[in-house]
């Protein structure tokens, strides 16, 4: 990875949550269990998540429930409140195993705040993954969790990045952003004074992501693992520099 300059003196790193602390996200069989309990048909439902995953990331829809018994009226179903709650639960332990953590991500995140850094997770999501969370070990790591569903923005919107440092109590040119670049999110962090680099490893084919960031010409790592030495040049270094 050829070197790049930070806009400011490095206080903390913020991460994106799919396909970054986790690996790449791929739909499992339950997806289409989940629409065939709902009177879905699998293919027509994902089409429909899919195409409605902003509005639900930002909340627009409204309560989790009424928005899957919305989506699946589109589709000529209407399932039962039972059926619903039941889908509801099942969705958080879904989309966690859709994507799982990554296995550096606990030691890459314990690694910077070891070294003094903050730390922070950006993500667009619907309401699974803030419940699903603070189950997982990479919690407690994450000194800050900035969701867009609780936003009400999905990125690149800098409301996302400003509210995720003004929750650090850092300056935007105080962090380095690192994400697999879906949502436009690299280009959106540098666009508020963050420095940012781009995670393409190699499990990112056929990722399943929204709007990537095709504009980004910054820096890339291929792994996780890679950020630590990268912080740890800059730290060690001198006029912030970050480089392999």
């Amino acid at each position: 990875m050829s070197h790049f300059l930070l806009t400011g003196p490095l206080r903390a790193v913020v991460f994106d949550y799919f396909g970054t602390l986790s690996r790449a996200v791929r739909q499992g069989p339950a997806h289409a269990r989940m629409a065939r309990s709902l009177g879905c048909e699998p293919e027509s439902w994902l089409d429909l998540m899919s195409r409605t995953f902003y509005l639900r990331a930002t909340g627009r829809l409204g309560n989790p429930l009424d928005v899957l018994y919305g989506l699946a009226r589109i589709l000529g179903s209407r399932p039962s409140a039972l059926t619903l709650r039941s889908v509801r639960a099942e969705r958080i332990a879904t989309i966690g195993a859709d994507g799982p953590l990554r296995p550096d991500a606990v030691p890459v995140l314990a690694g910077l705040r070891e070294r003094g850094l903050r730390t922070a997770v950006v993500s667009d999501c619907w309401y699974e993954l803030p419940e699903l969370l603070p189950e997982l070990p990479v919690y407690p790591l994450l000194d800050v969790h900035v969701f867009s569903v609780r936003v009400g923005r999905c990125k690149p919107h800098p409301a996302l990045f400003l509210e995720a440092c003004d929750r650090l109590g850092v300056a935007p040119a105080e962090c380095l952003y690192v994400g697999d670049g879906g949502s436009r999110e690299l280009t959106g962090a540098t666009a508020v004074g963050m420095s940012a680099v781009r995670l393409d490893a190699p499990d990112l084919t056929g990722h399943l992501t929204f709007q990537p960031d095709q504009a980004f010409r910054g820096p890339s790592v291929t792994s996780l693992r890679e950020v630590l030495p990268l912080v740890c040049g800059d730290l060690e270094g001198s006029g912030g520099t970050i480089g392999a």
